[in-house]
């Protein structure tokens, strides 16, 4: 009965579509795997830009307040207390890190490479 050579040829080219298809599913998990790649990249560089931003806006927004309240108070305390400031905020996210910093990166990271 699976001697004919119609059968063959059936079983044959079913062979085929299954390899071929196994190769195309490989290719479309490479581009997944990169287009997640690239989009994880992507988002890191601008993290890392907008943070160089902001970083360069406080450093300037902290000097004229310091240069601000060095007139009326003297400028060491004035440096001081933008120090002392500084030194809270780094504190406060030291505390709460894993709720400001973690779970938002961990869900932002999941969301990216679940699409």
């Amino acid at each position: 009965m699976f001697s004919n050579d119609k059968n063959i040829e059936t079983i044959s080219q079913l062979v085929q579509l299954i390899k071929h298809s196994i190769g195309l599913q490989g290719e479309y998990l490479k581009l997944d795997i990169m287009e997640k790649t690239v989009r994880i990249i992507t988002a890191l560089l601008l993290f890392a830009i907008l943070t160089l931003i902001i970083i360069a806006i406080l450093f300037f927004l902290s000097l004229s307040a310091a240069i601000a309240m060095g007139q009326a108070i003297g400028y060491p305390a004035a440096f001081g207390i933008i120090a002392a400031f500084y030194i809270i905020v780094f504190i406060l996210f030291l505390s709460f890190r894993r709720s400001w910093i973690e779970r938002p990166l961990i869900r932002f990271i999941t969301s990216l490479l679940m699409e």
